[in-house]
């Protein structure tokens, strides 16, 4: 699955890899995890096995084929650093983004112990974009495996926010995204939690990206901040 994404931060989906598993409360509802069953009732091949961790070769080149520049979030479908993806895959992928230095490519984890142990074996070109979710300050362990490694932006994705996140460490820090989480049992977030962070952005001088407020109709909520809507992105790769 890959193509042009109705996701406010980006341009584009590639995904190299399918599927996941949940490992934190911010999968609990995980919307990809919904599109690959709905996928599979539709018969789409690269989904016969739902959201079973799969490989997918195929789609590697994707990328080479789009000429006009775009960002491109990698794997909306899994997570790269996934425990049943190789190693050798995962370089493979890096050495697409490599060649496809048009694009500006974000990747997003939830598994920053392994993107901190394997780091240093992937070629991080200046188009590479690292980023993990932090859905409350119990996760803010991600932040420090995060800052570890040597991409040229490194961000947060604050979403679904669940709980109020004082004292987010933002040093190495270069964008920060907040959203609610959305679909069918979305859980509510409170508009201090998303004010305090901003505050926070503001204050670190960081980029802050309001994604969306969430809840089941989350069109209807949209993404207005009191009274302003920001959509702010890092210096590398401006939208």
């Amino acid at each position: 699955m890959a193509g042009p994404s109705s996701i406010e931060w980006t341009d584009a989906t590639w995904n190299p890899v399918t599927g996941c598993t949940k490992v934190s409360p911010g999968c609990k509802f995980c919307y990809a995890e919904r599109m690959a069953g709905r996928l599979k009732a539709m018969g789409a091949a690269r989904y016969r096995n739902g959201f079973e961790v799969q490989l997918q070769p195929a789609a590697l080149e994707t990328p080479l084929r789009w000429r006009k520049p775009r960002l491109v979030f990698v794997n909306s479908m899994s997570d790269l650093f996934h425990e049943s993806v190789p190693l050798e895959f995962i370089q493979r992928v890096f050495d697409v983004m490599n060649e496809a230095g048009q694009h500006q490519f974000q990747v997003l984890t939830k598994r920053s112990e392994r993107l901190a142990a394997v780091a240093r074996e992937l070629n991080w070109g200046p188009n590479i974009w690292m980023g993990v979710s932090v859905e409350g300050p119990k996760y803010y362990s991600r932040i420090e495996h995060l800052v570890s490694a040597p991409a040229a932006v490194r961000f947060l994705s604050v979403e679904p926010m669940l709980e109020a996140c004082p004292s987010l460490p933002l040093t190495g820090v270069h964008w920060v995204i907040v959203g609610g989480e959305s679909g069918p049992g979305a859980r509510p977030m409170e508009e201090e939690w998303v004010v305090d962070v901003r505050d926070q952005c503001i204050g670190a001088g960081v980029p802050f990206f309001f994604k969306q407020w969430g809840g089941v109709q989350k069109k209807k909520k949209g993404r207005v901040l009191e009274g302003a809507t920001y959509s702010e992105f890092p210096e590398f790769g401006t939208k």
